[in-house]
Parts: structure tokens; C-alpha cells; sequence
């Protein structure tokens, strides 16, 4: 498991090896705690193909490798349908060495806790809600629009039971 700590330490060690001015973007339970969730996380969720991976990509990937560091590249772009506006709610954290991250959109976060629909999928929601980086009024507007585009995507069936779940929590 990794703490706060031990992702900007893995961060650091990113941007040590990638070329100047590299970028990623990163989402699950590493972009939480860089949101400042005092989760812990079991590997480093990057946005990305996993098929065709860049080549920036790929040294992070052999990085990870060499020093046993889980990493999963995600396109999450062919999980959820990503809300509209979500490349401008992107959230930049700051710079690693070489490297400079960026946490993906909320609410494409929020999106893909929901589809997997665990116990700490809404715990992570509720962190967002209270830190003021989603709302859930616009939260709810973008599940419906979601819900229109699911055959189209690899939905959890249980999508919308999840939701409903998430709005019972929070009463």
C-alpha cells in the first residue's frame, strides 16, 4: 500500500528518469491523495492507451517495472463516457523533476467509482463532494447524460444502483 508520502515519492522518482517538460495525467486512489485524501493506494492509475502506449508512457511503465512499482495505464475514455467539459476541469498539482501532473476531471473520476460501485469507491466520491471539487447537483446531471450513452460503453449494469446507493449514503 502507498501513503501520501509514497506517491510524491514515486512521482519524484518518475521525473528523475522521463525527459523535461513530460506530462500525465492521473486518476483512482493516487489522484485522490493528491487531492489531499488521506487514502492509501495500491498502485499509480495514469490516463492513457494501454494497447499502444506512448513513449513516455512506456519508461514509466519499465520504471514502475525496475522498481516494483504497480502501475496501470487507463484509458478511461473507453470505460465511461468522459462529461462534457472534462478536459477543462483537469486539475494541475505541480512538477516532479522532469514531470508535471495533473489529476484527471472529478467528475470522470466520480464516473468510473460509481461504475465499480465498492464500499470506498463512495467513501472516495464523498472525499470529492466535501472538498468542493465535485458538486452534486452536477454530479447527478452528468450520471443521467451517462446513462443515455451506456450502450456505447462498458457500463456496470448495476450503474445506476450504484448511484442510488451513493445518494443514500449521503442523506
Amino acid at each position: 500500500m502507498m501513503d501520501n508520502q509514497d506517491v510524491y515519492s514515486v512521482l519524484k522518482l518518475f521525473g528523475e528518469q522521463v525527459p523535461p517538460e513530460s506530462k500525465i495525467t492521473l486518476l483512482g486512489g493516487s489522484a485522490l491523495i493528491l487531492l489531499g485524501n488521506s487514502r492509501e493506494t495500491i498502485d499509480i492509475d495514469l490516463v492513457g492507451d494501454d494497447v499502444i502506449p506512448s513513449e513516455l508512457h512506456r519508461r514509466i511503465i519499465q520504471i514502475a517495472k525496475e522498481n516494483k512499482i504497480l502501475l496501470d495505464v487507463v484509458p478511461i475514455e473507453h470505460f465511461i463516457p468522459l462529461p462534457e467539459d472534462s478536459e477543462k476541469r483537469i486539475i494541475p498539482v505541480g512538477q516532479f523533476g522532469n514531470l508535471i501532473v495533473f489529476v484527471a476531471d472529478p467528475y470522470s473520476i466520480a464516473l468510473s467509482k460509481i461504475d465499480r460501485g465498492l464500499a470506498n469507491d463512495y467513501t472516495d466520491i464523498e472525499f470529492l463532494l466535501a472538498k468542493g471539487h465535485i458538486t452534486l447537483d452536477m454530479l447527478t446531471k452528468i450520471v443521467q447524460s451517462t446513462i443515455a450513452k451506456a450502450g456505447k460503453y462498458d457500463l456496470n449494469p448495476d450503474f445506476l444502483k450504484h448511484f442510488e446507493e451513493l445518494q443514500s449514503r449521503l442523506k
